[in-house]
């Protein structure tokens, strides 16, 4: 009868310990996919990038990038569980980066150290992504309490941007810029919080909300450089 007790007890410590384990088995899993695939499409993105500046491609102007933007987004979302939600993630980022080609070319064409403002701001990008990931990564802190902020001062922050687009408002583009800044470095917290905690587990979606993370920061740090750092 002994013998029987200490049988189910190990058997009931085994499926405790299966049991904890496995979240931890498919958060690593997300968090692995994730980041190979973010890295993946950065490549692409830089690629389609590097593509229109060299073709001196013009910028698609505000009305197709957004239509373009949540189009692509909106398919991704729908077909996140299967393959085609790879398609057009890379379509996606694809297509984002080939709007950055015809920005980047402009702030080369517009300052004499325009090569060198690119680069400042992708060091910064790199620079603050890999701080606040790592940050978030090894203290496994919970940030989800920051969500509803981020998502209302990225919305704020979004319709900022547009009005400063449309009425050519500078002062206004750089506060917006100067927003960003701050919300993606949360949102970087946040999102990577978000997997390690379980709060995401379709590394599709992960993928889209950190390069869209990214990208932002990037074009975000590239008109602040410009502004203060540019040299005619």
């Amino acid at each position: 009868m002994n013998h029987d007790l200490n049988r189910s007890r190990a058997e009931a410590i085994a499926l405790n310990a299966s049991a904890t384990a496995t979240p931890s088995v498919e958060v690593n899993r997300v968090l692995r996919n994730t980041y190979m695939l973010l890295s993946m499409t950065l490549l692409f993105s830089a690629f389609t990038a590097w593509l229109a500046a060299s073709l001196n491609m013009p910028h698609p102007g505000l009305i197709i990038t957004l239509v373009g933007y949540f189009g692509l987004l909106f398919l991704t979302t729908k077909f996140r569980n299967s393959a085609l939600g790879l398609v057009f993630v890379f379509a996606l980022t694809g297509f984002m980066g080939a709007t950055l080609g015809p920005m980047i070319n402009a702030y080369v064409q517009a300052f004499s150290n325009g090569d060198q403002l690119v680069m400042m701001a992708l060091g910064g990008t790199g620079a603050i992504f890999l701080t606040l990931s790592g940050v978030a990564l090894v203290t496994r802190k919970d940030f989800s309490f920051m969500g509803s902020f981020l998502m209302v001062g990225v919305l704020v922050a979004f319709l900022a941007g547009i009005a400063a687009a449309v009425f050519d408002m500078g002062g206004l583009s750089l506060a917006v810029s100067s927003m960003f800044i701050l919300l993606m470095a949360g949102m970087i917290l946040y999102e990577t919080s978000q997997i390690i905690h379980g709060g995401e587990t379709n590394y599709i979606m992960a993928t889209v909300s950190l390069y869209v993370t990214i990208f932002n920061l990037f074009v975000s740090l590239l008109n602040l450089l410009g502004v203060f750092a540019g040299e005619d």
